[in-house]
């Protein structure tokens, strides 16, 4: 749509020369026909390198933006960014795209739905009430089990196992707050991508990015009843047991363990070869490779062990 509908869609003022806006994205992923926002101070220094066709933001920041890039000034971008990704969502089901491709040597279930658009490797098994969303990749030689729903445009690689109940590609938990306390729905319009070799339990669900991709890389393998949140990456031959949880945007290295109901906060690196006790609760980076944490606040594993002890010395005494 044209900025100037943008900028009368959030009650902004317009004076710039009006251009055509064909998505939004993140400050550092925006190309020249997009439009950013600028919500929190870390991303700050992003600003100034910004390609965003616009970018909405407050009026002290304004100066930081590139001379080619139009300010919308506005006293919460986070909500008026929130307003905006309604109307960059894609349709749920699209009729214009072409008739399902299904490969060779597949078996889908009389009772299984696939949209349109929908691209199906060789040798898949789709099974009954499985339902595939619009312009999603299925690779080579993947078994969907029964009552799996993978939303539109996600992308399931070759040799991959998905059990009864999961949700790839739901929408992500996000909504901007204005200062009345009120909630609004940011939609959720990314998508997933599962590479190779991936094995995710039952009633597991994996998150859509708000934008870009969620990210479960090869080799992966993930329990029962496991949240992974949007916009997150999960690295290599990683393992994600029962339970256990990943809040949005969290980077795991390759071969990270998460134990039993272990968690992570939001936007942090997790170094390669790191393994989680059962119900550690990680709030921070951690940057060194190889070591193996518990408890929480979350600690090395031998010095939990050994508070443990020490605890139970106590209440024996």
């Amino acid at each position: 749509m044209k900025l100037s509908e943008i900028a009368s869609i959030i009650s902004l003022e317009f004076n710039s020369d009006d251009i055509e806006i064909t998505g939004m994205n993140t400050l550092v992923r925006a190309n020249e026909n997009e439009i950013s926002f600028v919500s929190n101070s870390k991303y700050v220094k992003s600003i100034k390198d910004t390609k965003a066709a616009a970018v909405l933001i407050s009026k002290d920041l304004a100066e930081l933006l590139p001379e080619t890039t139009v300010a919308l000034i506005t006293d919460n971008a986070y909500w008026s960014m929130a307003i905006l990704s309604k109307y960059f969502a894609p349709p749920i089901e699209d009729d214009s795209l072409d008739e399902p491709i299904i490969g060779e040597g597949s078996k889908i279930s009389s009772k299984a739905e696939i949209a349109k658009g929908t691209v199906i490797g060789k040798n898949c098994t789709i099974l009954a009430h499985s339902y595939i969303g619009a312009n999603t990749t299925i690779g080579d030689n993947t078994i969907i089990y029964p009552n799996v729903t993978i939303y539109r445009d996600c992308k399931i690689g070759s040799d991959c196992i998905i059990h009864s109940n999961t949700v790839v590609g739901s929408d992500g938990f996000g909504f901007a707050t204005n200062a009345k306390g009120e909630h609004k729905k940011i939609y959720q319009n990314g998508n997933v991508i599962i590479e190779d070799d991936v094995e995710i339990g039952s009633n597991t669900s994996v998150d859509r990015a708000v934008f870009g991709s969620t990210l479960v890389k090869k080799g992966v393998r993930i329990d029962n009843l496991v949240q992974i949140g949007h916009n997150c990456e999960v690295g290599e031959y990683s393992v994600f047991v029962a339970q256990s949880g990943a809040s949005g945007s969290t980077i795991f290295g390759r071969n990270v363990v998460m134990g039993g109901q272990s968690a992570t906060v939001g936007h942090i690196k997790i170094a390669p070869f790191t393994t989680m006790a059962a119900r550690s609760g990680v709030t921070k980076s951690i940057k060194e490779s190889g070591k193996t944490y518990a408890g929480f606040p979350l600690m090395d594993h031998r010095l939990w062990m050994k508070l443990q002890a020490k605890i139970a010395r106590l209440v024996k005494n």
